[in-house]
């Protein structure tokens, strides 16, 4: 008669390969966190700035806009979750604006940043293509789980650098477009018109930017067949 631990029944040590095996997240999971970092960081503090500019005027907005921005990172830190670089960016780019609006108590010079950030950003995107690591591998980590060995793998690295050129140039393009508008309607029609093209236009980059980035990752067996092996992103 052979003799077995009582507690060797009751416990299933899970196989090594599955242990051995790298998470993989669904397609479906990567497009939550994206919807939910841009939700969050660009679409709900614009709909608030024209909602409240509406209602209550320009600085009653300039102010939501920017307290939302604060209260997102505020309630992420507080329930332990991780703030992406999209929303911390959001409200750096929020707090320079505002602060040099109220210093000059000009609401021009509010709506003449978006401008130079864009140019900033298109510039500094495109200055990053001279690094090692272009500026979308920098906020790769914020949508999917990224390390070394995948971050250096050829079709990977080709993505990078091809996605930061298209964002590059897709800021500077804002920013023309942006100048445009201040300076040949009024401030009701340039909100208006701002917030519906500014929205539309990065709905667009973002829908080609998961194209490319799921052709890419499909090739390179990055997203994971099973939705009990994949990690709580959110």
């Amino acid at each position: 008669m052979s003799l077995i631990h009582p507690q060797s029944t009751l416990t299933h040590e899970p196989p090594a390969a599955l242990l051995a095996t790298p998470h993989r997240p669904q397609l479906r999971t990567v497009m939550r966190r994206v919807a939910q970092s841009l939700l969050i960081a660009c679409a709900i503090p614009a709909t608030l700035f024209y909602v409240t500019f509406s209602l209550a005027g320009v600085w009653t907005a300039i102010m939501v806009a920017l307290a939302w921005s604060y209260g997102a990172i505020g309630w992420r830190a507080l329930t332990g979750r991780r703030t992406s670089g999209l929303l911390i960016l959001t409200a750096i780019v929020l707090t320079g604006r505002t602060a040099l609006a109220l210093a000059t108590d000009s609401t021009f010079l509010y709506f003449l940043q978006p401008i130079i950030s864009d140019g900033v950003v298109g510039t500094t995107f495109l200055l990053s293509l001279t690094t090692a690591r272009p500026m979308v591998a920098r906020l790769a980590g914020d949508f999917y789980p990224m390390d070394h060995e995948l971050s250096v793998r050829p079709r990977v690295q080709r993505l990078f650098r091809n996605l930061t050129v298209m964002w590059a140039l897709l800021c500077l393009g804002k920013a023309t477009l942006t100048m445009w508008l201040l300076q040949s309607t009024s401030l009701d029609t340039f909100v208006l018109v701002k917030s519906i093209s500014m929205l539309s236009i990065n709905a667009l980059a973002v829908a080609a930017t998961i194209g490319f980035a799921v052709i890419v990752a499909r090739k390179e067996g990055m997203l994971g067949p099973n939705p009990e092996l994949v990690p709580v992103l959110a």
